[in-house]
């Protein structure tokens, strides 16, 4: 992902931290819509973002164990449409708690940025 004129390597570490950044809403966000297991994740993530967020599964499983690790989500067993076994992701309430003031919290920094963004002054 490139960010308007900057160097290569600005641009790839601004987007490494905007990734980790977002990356947990964006998990808890998509299983506030249901249940859905790790490769549905990365490949709806790509899909809602265009293709500018390129997730892959070293990236993804440790943040599915650390939000199933504080409770935020649950992970079950089951079986796919072909029978191969494929662990489920749901959200839990209080992961729905969490999401809830992450979305509180991006949507102030998101309306800040707007202002400075659209200030005469910036």
């Amino acid at each position: 992902m490139v960010w308007g004129s900057q160097s290569p390597i600005l641009a790839a570490m601004t987007s490494k931290k905007l990734v980790a950044a977002s990356s947990e809403p964006l998990v808890l966000s998509i299983l506030s819509q249901g249940e859905s297991y790790g490769y549905a994740i990365i490949q709806r993530v790509r899909r809602v973002s265009k293709d500018t967020l390129q997730w892959t599964d070293g990236m993804l499983y440790p943040i599915l164990h650390r939000l199933e690790r504080n409770g935020l989500i649950v992970a079950t067993w089951g079986e796919s449409e072909t029978g191969r076994r494929r662990r489920y992701y749901r959200i839990t309430s209080k992961g729905k708690q969490a999401l809830s003031e992450q979305k509180r919290e991006w949507s102030s920094v998101h309306a800040t940025l707007l202002q400075v963004w659209g200030s005469p002054h910036a």
